[in-house]
């Protein structure tokens, strides 16, 4: 499957992962999530792309990623490795970690 943008929402399903860094942690726990999700994009037929940024606050960082099914985030923690990884996190950050649907996609009206 190839990632693409259209003007209708496909039935997507992202996962949203808001990792809150202890103070001073927002580098390491980028780092750390940046393994996880190369190690997935590597290995998990399910994984379609993902976005993670840093907060400009310094508190933050967030993973919006998405995959084909709602089932490919069991097959995600399944895998030992993928937990090894995504568990270093817990070392440096606490997270909110939840899965969504597509339900309306808006874009810009088009200029006359």
């Amino acid at each position: 499957m190839i990632p693409a943008f259209t003007a209708e929402p496909a039935p997507t399903t992202f996962i949203v992962n808001v990792i809150h860094a202890h103070p001073g942690k927002q580098e390491e726990a980028f780092r750390l999530i940046q393994d996880v999700v190369h190690y997935v994009a590597g290995r998990k037929p399910g994984f379609l792309w993902s976005n993670l940024a840093r907060s400009t606050d310094g508190l933050t960082v967030v993973n919006i990623e998405a995959i084909s099914d709602p089932g490919d985030v069991g097959i995600f923690f399944s895998d030992p490795i993928f937990l090894e990884k995504f568990r270093k996190l817990d070392t440096v950050s606490s997270s909110e970690f939840h899965t969504y649907t597509v339900g309306d996609l808006v874009l810009p009206k088009a200029s006359a």
